[in-house]
């Protein structure tokens, strides 16, 4: 049996149990394909450390190995012909929070304005990512929410998040200036973007996957001078997120009960499952410190905190 095949149960069988596995199935596809060129039936030490001493860095070696492993041992569990590799091959990887970077508005409009040039000229594909590059900057979505969504989830009240993180649906409200954006685009996409029901799709008629938009948003982001060269930090597709989250705190001012009541609609209009995972999005900036520094000012001339 090819590996391939071992992946597509694997991957089944994760998905039956209700997790998305989006990003570990396209790791594993390509160490099947990468198995299955060298003939491999069951999985092998040598053959997963060779393949995750590809990635770009120790650290991304480490991530590969481990979604490799934890597929070995499924496998391991039902023919000991799988080998499962050691765990500590590239050390012990410590994951750690990529930094967010808070993105200027002047910045996501020229990440946007250069979605335009991005090939094929003349198509739906860079309107597309210019577009979705707005909507993304505009209500701080997940990407995979965004590419989920379907023509018909842009309705009256906004927009029909269907298929979250949690397997919850939940309507988010849009601006005007956001809802006018998505008409011109549907405009356009449903004159040229094909029979596909999803809002976003590319000029060969499918959505995009959310590795492609994140090479996208990267390559722009080089271009209009955000990023360096790879293995360079710099802004990420899901920066976009952060820097909506914060912007809109900072539009809330200092005052702590409309901060309380503010943070509760935040994590209700992000699809959080507590209010926790929003505070994780929060990074200080010039605005929020002032905010604090004259909370804390008045705090200790007595006045309201």
């Amino acid at each position: 049996m090819p590996m391939s095949t071992h992946v597509e149960r694997y991957v089944a069988l994760k998905r039956g149990l209700g997790c998305s596995f989006t990003d570990q199935a396209q790791m594993l596809e390509k160490f099947s394909a990468f198995a299955d060129r060298h003939g491999d039936e069951f999985t092998s030490s040598a053959r997963m450390v060779a393949w995750a001493s590809m990635a770009s860095s120790p650290c991304r070696s480490g991530e590969w190995l481990r979604v490799a492993r934890n597929f070995a041992i499924a496998m391991h569990a039902e023919d000991d012909r799988h080998e499962i590799p050691s765990r500590d091959v590239f050390g012990k990887v410590k994951r750690r929070r990529p930094p967010p970077h808070i993105i200027a508005a002047a910045d996501i409009e020229r990440i946007m304005r250069a979605a335009l040039t991005l090939p094929p000229v003349a198509s739906l594909t860079p309107y597309t990512y210019h577009y979705l590059f707005g909507v993304l900057a505009a209500t701080g979505l997940r990407v995979s929410e965004a590419i989920g969504l379907f023509q018909t989830d842009v309705t009256l009240d906004g927009l029909l998040i269907r298929e979250t993180k949690f397997h919850k649906t939940r309507l988010v409200p849009i601006d005007q200036s956001t809802r006018g954006a998505l008409e011109e685009y549907l405009v356009l996409r449903r004159r040229i973007g094909g029979e596909d029901p999803h809002l976003y799709v590319l000029s060969t008629g499918i959505p995009p996957d959310r590795t492609s938009v994140s090479r996208a948003f990267i390559r722009l982001a080089r271009e209009v001078g955000l990023r360096g060269d790879a293995g360079v930090h710099g802004p990420r597709l899901h920066d976009l997120r952060h820097s909506f989250a914060v912007r809109s705190l900072e539009r809330c001012g200092g005052e702590r009960a409309a901060i309380d009541r503010h943070m509760l609609a935040l994590s209700t209009y992000l699809g959080h499952a507590c209010l926790s995972d929003t505070y994780w999005y929060l990074e200080a900036t010039p605005v929020l410190v002032r905010q604090i520094a004259a909370a804390t000012e008045a705090f200790r001339e007595g006045g309201a905190p």
